[in-house]
Formats: C-alpha cells, sequence, structure tokens
C-alpha cells in the first residue's frame, strides 16, 4: 500500500479521515489498525470517529480503554466486531498475552484498533497491518502518516 498523509486543522477535519481509513481497511481486506503517536496527539479521538464510522453497535460509549485496555463496540453491519485496545499501561509484550491479546489478533472477525502499539509490537502479524502515526506539529495541527 502506498503511504498517504492527512493533516487535521480541527475535529471537523477528523470524520472525514476516519472514512478514509475505514475505506482503507474494508477494501484492503485489513483487521489491525495500530495508532502511535505522543499522549494528547488525538488517537482516541480518531479511533471514536473510526467505531462510529464502521457503525459498531456500541458506537455510542466509545471511550479510551486506559484501564480496562480493551473495549469491546460491538458489531458492524458487516459482521466484525470492533475491539479498541490502549497498551500504555502494559509494561511487557507478555502482559499483552495474558489478557488474550493474540485471540483477538487472530480472530478474522474481529476489527483491531490498537493504541500504543509498541507495548506489544513482537505479536503484531509481520504483513496486514495498518499503521497510523499521529504527529502533533507546533501550530497545533496534526500529520497522520498511514502506511503498512
Amino acid at each position: 500500500m502506498t503511504e498517504q498523509t492527512y493533516i487535521i486543522s480541527g475535529l471537523q477535519d477528523v470524520p472525514a479521515v476516519a472514512e478514509a481509513l475505514a475505506a482503507t481497511i474494508t477494501t484492503n481486506g485489513l483487521r489491525i489498525v495500530t495508532f502511535d503517536g505522543e499522549m494528547g496527539a488525538g488517537k482516541t479521538t480518531l479511533i471514536r470517529s473510526m467505531v462510529a464510522v464502521l457503525g459498531a453497535d456500541g458506537s455510542d460509549g466509545a471511550n479510551s480503554p486506559s484501564f480496562a485496555i480493551a473495549n469491546d463496540y460491538g458489531r458492524t453491519p458487516q459482521g466484525l466486531n470492533v475491539f479498541h485496545f490502549d497498551l500504555y499501561r502494559l509494561e511487557s509484550a507478555a502482559e499483552a498475552m495474558d489478557i488474550g491479546f493474540e485471540d483477538y489478533l487472530d480472530d478474522p472477525s474481529n476489527i483491531c484498533l490498537i493504541e500504543w502499539p509498541d507495548r506489544a509490537e513482537e505479536l503484531l502479524p509481520a504483513d496486514g497491518v495498518l499503521r497510523v502515526r499521529i504527529e502533533l506539529l507546533p501550530d497545533r495541527t496534526r500529520r497522520l502518516t498511514v502506511g503498512d
């Protein structure tokens, strides 16, 4: 997949980027999306919008699973389960294994949206992952770099 770049100037731009990302995963049959960026870069905001665009049953309550580590947002109209992982509090990939992280990743009926993927990078498959890097720029806009 060719790397793409998006600029988010404000909250009004988030839904369009979420639509583009959802289209990318749908078109390419991808089920794992990682979101990398500093604290406050907008990872959760973008994921919340993606969950809504995907049409998951529980999209109304989409928020960061910082304390729970994983949120289940239900099923999309296409029958896929949408999970949101915030791995920030994990110390190692072994801790991710303790919560069954690999089982979520291995299930082809799951869409896994993952914040702080570096905490369990070695558990992610080598292929089939859409990687989103969010940079907070000095003017408070965000630059998203999307690729595999």
